[in-house]
Parts: structure tokens; sequence; C-alpha cells
């Protein structure tokens, strides 16, 4: 467990603070574009969500798409996924949930689209948790990643006035070409890595960080969105996410 840079106990606290999780998935979820290329090209049926409670792409998987999805999880408290499927006009059992950990569970079969969104960056060791994704792989499958980028200007807000959420963060694997060079290493073709999305920053918590901390936050935030829509451009610097694609190959 020394790979865990947080634990059970911390994300039972998280999602027990959060409210406001049934939400309606709409169709233009973050990543959609990439996520419907995929599918549409590669002809995906099956996808698994590692690390997703309470499920939002597995949501956006069955009810755009009308894939086959199994969601997995560390921790998941079934009403709260329960309540998300009914907020999408899902039934219960449209998607598979599995509660186990990633680092016991053998898995029983395999995907065509094994995907994670902020995941692999509360561990220590990128390569083996990456490892683990693609053993959920079908020969041809496509592997998906996206993590945040903290090395850009949204890591320095979050150093600053939430270093608390900041060091449960692996920083030295938002990297895009340590994340390619795992996966060539693992004879997967990538297709993508690089930085994604022009420029946005958030908090944690946001509505009990102090007034000025929030007021400064809305006036970088503004000042970034005007900027980066004049010159539109994806950088290590400024960009929020950072993306990874790559093909497990078919035989």
């Amino acid at each position: 467990m020394d790979n865990l840079l947080t634990d059970r106990a911390f994300w039972v606290n998280y999602w027990e603070r959060k409210r406001g999780l049934s939400i309606n998935v709409p169709a233009n979820y973050l990543f959609h574009k990439e996520l419907g290329t995929i599918i549409k090209e590669q002809q995906v049926k099956t996808a698994i969500e590692l690390g997703g409670f309470p499920g939002y792409y597995a949501v956006f998987l069955k009810k755009y798409f009308r894939l086959d999805v199994t969601l997995l999880d560390y921790f998941i408290h079934q009403p709260i996924t329960n309540s998300l499927l009914e907020a999408n006009s899902l039934q219960v059992n449209e998607i598979k949930v599995i509660e186990t950990d990633l680092f016991k569970y053998e898995p029983e079969q395999r995907y065509d689209l094994v995907l994670s969104c902020g995941l692999i960056e509360h561990f220590v060791d990128t390569a083996d948790i990456i490892k683990r994704h693609i053993g959920f792989l079908k020969p041809g499958g496509t592997l998906f990643i996206t993590l945040p980028n903290f090395k850009a200007v949204n890591g320095w807000f979050q150093k600053q006035f939430d270093p608390e959420n900041y060091k449960i963060h692996n920083i030295n694997c938002m990297d895009p070409e340590l994340l390619a060079g795992i996966c060539r290493a693992q004879g997967l073709e990538v297709i993508k890595a690089g930085y994604y999305g022009n420029f946005s920053i958030w908090l944690e918590d946001e509505q009990h960080k102090p007034r000025l901390v929030r007021l400064f936050k809305k006036m970088v935030w503004t000042a970034g969105k005007v900027f980066t829509k004049v010159i539109p451009f994806n950088s290590r610097q400024l960009s929020p996410y950072i993306i990874l694609e790559a093909r497990k190959p078919a035989f």
C-alpha cells in the first residue's frame, strides 16, 4: 500500500463531504469528443472506468453510446451511484459496479476501452498503476487516461491555497512523455500524449476558502480564459489537463 498517496478513509471522507453529486451528465461532458472518436473508429462495445466513483464517465458512456459499462473503485457508496443513474434515466442494473482494491483484483474480463480520469496521479509508482490499467485491455483495445496538470498555473494555485490537496498528487507523473514511454515499454502504440485544454483553475471545496482567495481565483480564471480565447493553445504552462491515449496490439 506504500504506492498510495491516499487511503480508503480519505476517499470516504472526501465523498461524504460532497453535495449535489447526482448531476445530469451532459452530452458535451469533458473529453466527449475524444471518447466519441475512439468509440466510433474502434467500434467499442465494452468499457470499464477505473477509480471513477460515483461513475460520471460510466454513465456518460452508457447514456450516449449504450456501451456495456463497468465501474470499478476502491470506495463505492451504492446509493449515490444509484441516484446518479436515476438522474440520467438509467436503471440500477445498466452499469456493473465492482468495489475492490485494484492492487488485489484479477480482471474477470477484458474490455475494448479502459479509462480513468483523475486516478493515476494519486499513486507513487506511475508505471505500476498504468500496467494495472493495461491488464484490463482486450487485444486491440484502447487505453484512455486523463489527469490534472499541476505543473501549470493551476498547480501553483493548489500549492499556494490548498497544500493538503496538492500533496496527495504525484506531480512527477504529470509528464506526457513519461506516460507515453511507460505505454511503449508495455508494447502499446501511443496515439496521443499531451496537454489538454486552453486554461482553467479550480480549488477543492472552494466555497469554504477565504473570500480573498476566492476573489483572486476568479480574477485569474477570468484573465486566463480571456487570454486563451483570443490566442487558444494547449501548453504545459496553462493547460489544466494531460491526456493519454494508447492502443494494445490486436495480436
